[in-house]
């Protein structure tokens, strides 16, 4: 399936069920496993896990392939792996901890002195 048809589906999944603050991030030239990172928060458990569902129905309803769901059992983060998309659906606090927006929107250089930080005040 072609990449922006599938990442159509997933916002539209997302904004379907509500979801809040939808990225779409290109991350084309920072990996070669994916081609793009897709983070939405849900209010609730329940609502990340119905997020995560929604897009797997309408992937495959598109003809779309899900690879694999992880998280659904507590629903703070529930990840879906489309192959060439990968979505986090993440409760708000979730979100702002592991602050992967942050992560995949920098360049390397700038990545490695995040993650060297983090895990220096980690330490503390």
């Amino acid at each position: 399936m072609d990449i922006r048809k599938l990442q159509k589906i997933v916002v539209d999944a997302l904004e379907d069920v509500k979801a809040v603050d939808i990225e779409v991030i290109n991350v084309t030239k920072l990996t070669s496993l994916f081609d793009r990172v897709v983070i939405a928060s849900g209010t609730s458990n329940r609502q990340t896990r119905a997020l995560a569902n929604h897009v797997q129905v309408k992937v495959k309803e598109a003809g779309g392939e899900v690879i694999s769901v992880e998280g659904e059992e507590t629903g703070e983060w529930v990840l879906v792996d489309l192959g060439d998309v990968v979505v986090h659906v993440m409760q708000p606090a979730v979100r702002e901890y592991y602050n992967l927006e942050e992560l995949w929107a920098t360049t390397p250089g700038k990545r490695r002195k995040l993650i060297a930080e983090t895990e220096a005040a980690q330490k503390q």
